[in-house]
């Protein structure tokens, strides 16, 4: 048989190697690529290596009227996907479980928002969720584990309208979250506001971080942050390798629930004014902490809610819980704290660049549920980029002067001291 066929492959034309029915009609993955760039007149960058991958059926998977299935077809196989950059510029990246592109939350959003037509319908989809969410996260299984120690206090440091104290809190299974309690030098009843750090530089001990939590402080605010689980004082007991596991998703919930356990028991707390504020990564743990924790009464997530992208590390999606209720996503997350006072804080340079269209209000619409729909305001920012900078700490200030009625004759940025990270870090107090 083959002294046949190869006779009449060649009488065709056909040499060894071409593309035939019996070699699946395959190319190398890169020449493919290279093809479908010229054809769409597009460029692209590769955050992949392709050497050495082949396509089978690879011309067949060409769709010349669209772009997007032609990506599709020819990138799946190997679990790479493209993404938009500027212009025509296309990066061929692996695939990201947390990360989808701005039509997929276009058609997600309308999805959610046609499982309830009503505020009976919306709290029992909430209901369900927060309780699948619980159980994805294992949350409980933890919380019975954690030490009732007092947390360990260092020694208070006193500064221009504001005191920092740093301390070390017993948690489970032998281990301790650190951070830092900002506090007001005035007397009386304070809101509290928990503070979880995201991934911008030095974590808790970058001068951003600082800002923020002594400006709040100095305007009447209690405020805490901490480390990170694999960062900081925490990567010196369990190793920075410990972040990029799922146990930081689980680990940063129960801490924050634990510093809130403890915090709220303080004489200077007022217990009716409690609240959270995080960005990026600590925006995703912001309204994390607000859909586990029902005594949080203002919510204000920064440059992190989206429909589109859960957050890319494990310590933000390590857990499948955006599974929770056939599928869910941050921005009904954070629609659940509705009625209760919440600030979204956008960006036109990430994954934020579609809340005034997209994600705002279809929350403005779970608000309204409530007869509440002015409890939830968006800043969008859409020439600013992905960070911490001042006009998002200012809408943070103004949120929380309005919410909690802090004294905006204190707001200064210029009177916050910057401590280097030593002095951050927990030292025990001296008898």
């Amino acid at each position: 048989m083959k002294r046949l066929i190869l006779p009449a492959l060649l009488f065709f034309g056909i040499t060894a190697g071409a593309q035939t029915y019996e070699t699946k009609f395959t190319r190398p993955l890169s020449d493919v690529l290279s093809d479908v760039s010229k054809r769409f007149g597009i460029r692209l960058k590769y955050n992949v290596d392709t050497t050495g991958l082949k396509l089978a059926y690879a011309d067949f998977r060409v769709r010349p009227y669209s772009l997007e299935e032609t990506f599709n077809n020819i990138l799946a196989p190997f679990d790479f996907k493209a993404v938009k950059q500027n212009g025509n510029l296309y990066k061929i990246k692996p695939y990201e479980y947390p990360r989808r592109q701005p039509e997929d939350g276009r058609k997600l959003v309308p999805y959610l928002a046609s499982l309830y037509a009503d505020k009976a319908a919306w709290e029992a989809r909430k209901d369900s969720v927060k309780k699948e969410v619980r159980a994805r996260l294992g949350i409980d299984k933890l919380l019975p584990l954690c030490s009732k120690d007092a947390p360990e206090y260092g020694k208070i440091r006193k500064f221009d309208g504001y005191t920092v104290q740093n301390f070390r809190l017993k948690t489970a299974n032998g281990h301790t979250v650190c951070g830092s309690i900002y506090a007001p030098r005035s007397k009386g009843k304070h809101p509290l506001i928990i503070c979880p750090n995201g991934h911008f530089s030095n974590g808790r001990y970058g001068k951003v971080q600082q800002q923020r939590l002594a400006t709040l402080a100095r305007m009447g605010a209690i405020c805490v942050d901490y480390d990170l689980w694999g960062w900081g004082e925490s990567a010196d007991e369990v190793g920075s390798k410990a972040h990029q596991t799922p146990e930081a998703h689980v680990m940063q919930a129960l801490n924050g629930i634990r510093i809130l356990d403890w915090m709220i028991q303080r004489k200077d707390v007022d217990t009716s004014r409690i609240g959270v504020n995080g960005g990026s990564g600590g925006g995703t743990q912001s309204v994390l902490l607000s859909v586990l924790d029902d005594r949080y009464t203002a919510c204000c997530p920064v440059v992190s809610v989206s429909s589109w992208f859960d957050g890319g590390c494990p310590c933000e999606s390590g857990m499948p819980i955006q599974l929770a209720g056939g599928g869910t996503c941050n921005a009904e997350l954070a629609a659940m704290f509705a009625p209760r006072p919440m600030m979204l804080v956008s960006d036109g340079g990430d994954w934020t660049s579609t809340t005034p269209e997209l994600e705002y209000p279809y929350i403005q619409r779970n608000y309204g549920f409530y007869g509440k729909t002015d409890n939830v305001k968006n800043v969008h920012l859409p020439k600013e980029g992905h960070d911490f900078g001042p006009n998002k700490r200012n809408a943070v200030y103004k949120f929380f002067i309005d919410t909690f009625g802090l004294d905006a004759t204190k707001l200064d940025e210029s009177k916050v001291t910057i401590e280097d990270e030593n002095a951050l870090r927990f030292k025990p107090k001296t008898k």
